[in-house]
């Protein structure tokens, strides 16, 4: 980007934050800066937090031990990962439904390529470059035919589920050499591997985000695309280059899946997108776009990743389940808005 580009994303990044802190003249009450920052969004999450380990470690003793805690780790690094991606797509304002379809295709993929013949590793890459253009798809679509991510996403969801029910017949591929499950079952002084990676590649996303000129393009083209692309931003790039990388990781998630299942299935990753919007949205992204963060994102993964495990300890049934957590995240939403309509008073 040139200077010229340069000067108009300035321009752009003023009027967007003019337009966050401006106050309305008939607007409610405003909320003064210091009471702003204790009711952020993470706040709140981590008020939440705290009231939900007290709760349940009252409805079961076996919820805060550490090794229940440390347990709970594995089963939401999947989630996670995928929910990394999302939390810069939905930032954009966009959606990808296809995230859990593309984790069942590399799984798939990876597993009928090792049964073929070649070495695990690049049968692993296999996968991962599948997923990557599998994303990469989605964005050229999205980018170039100008169709709403929405229909976009919806229609590869089911062609990346049906390429992996195609390639496998419904068979799954298990046996892979004991190596392989360090990566989904190992520890490192007893912290599981796979939450490692998923801490490594949300401090990668929180840096690109927060530290990057493209971190800046990314809230920039959500906040308002179209001035965005006349200030010189290439938003088309952009967003192929957030679908892209969304597919990797949906690839990395395929395969912390199949080292800690040490199998390999077509149906792999199903409603792991419903499960990575939740937990974006929870931690604060707007689906209108312009607002999100790795942080927000994280504290909604271990907060849904909580509620779960701790209802199953608890012996709750999986629909009182499933509405207490519709309850939650109507509740953050809800305070999320509330707070966004507030103006901001110095």
């Amino acid at each position: 980007m040139g200077e010229s580009g340069e000067e108009g994303l300035k321009m752009v990044e003023k009027d967007v934050l003019t337009q966050a802190v401006e106050k309305p003249g008939d607007g409610p009450p405003g909320l003064a800066l210091p009471v702003r920052r204790v009711l952020s969004r993470e706040m709140i999450l981590l008020g939440f937090l705290l009231v939900e380990l007290i709760v349940l470690s009252i409805l079961s003793p076996h919820f805060l031990t550490l090794y229940n805690l440390l347990n709970t780790t594995k089963y939401f690094v999947e989630i996670g990962l995928l929910a990394l991606g999302l939390t810069m797509v939905i930032i954009t304002a966009g959606i990808d439904l296809s995230v859990g379809s593309n984790v069942g295709m590399a799984g798939i993929i990876v597993g009928y390529l090792w049964l073929a013949g070649l070495p695990l590793p690049l049968a692993i890459l296999g996968g991962i470059m599948v997923s990557v253009l599998g994303g990469f798809f989605n964005g050229w679509v999205i980018t170039r035919l100008g169709i709403p991510p929405l229909i976009v996403t919806l229609g590869t969801w089911t062609a990346y589920r049906g390429v992996a029910m195609v390639i496998s017949q419904a068979r799954p591929v298990s046996g892979f050499p004991e190596w392989f499950y360090y990566l989904g079952q190992g520890t490192i002084l007893n912290i599981p591997v796979q939450f490692l990676i998923f801490v490594a590649m949300a401090v990668v996303v929180h840096l690109i985000l927060s530290r990057s000129t493209f971190g800046r393009l990314v809230y920039v083209v959500g906040n308002n695309p179209v001035a965005a692309r006349f200030s010189g931003v290439n938003v088309r790039k952009v967003l192929l280059e957030i679908y892209t990388f969304t597919g990797f990781l949906a690839g990395l998630s395929a395969l912390v899946l199949i080292s800690r299942t040490a199998t390999a299935r077509a149906d792999a990753g199903v409603g792991y997108e419903m499960d990575a919007i939740t937990a974006v949205v929870l931690g604060g992204a707007s689906i209108a776009g312009g607002q999100g963060s790795v942080t927000g994102t994280g504290l909604g993964v271990v907060v849904l990743s909580l509620l779960r495990n701790g209802m199953d300890l608890a012996g709750m049934s999986q629909a009182s389940g499933a509405v207490l957590t519709g309850i939650v995240l109507v509740l953050a939403v809800l305070s999320g808005e509330w707070m966004r309509r507030r103006p901001l008073r110095g």
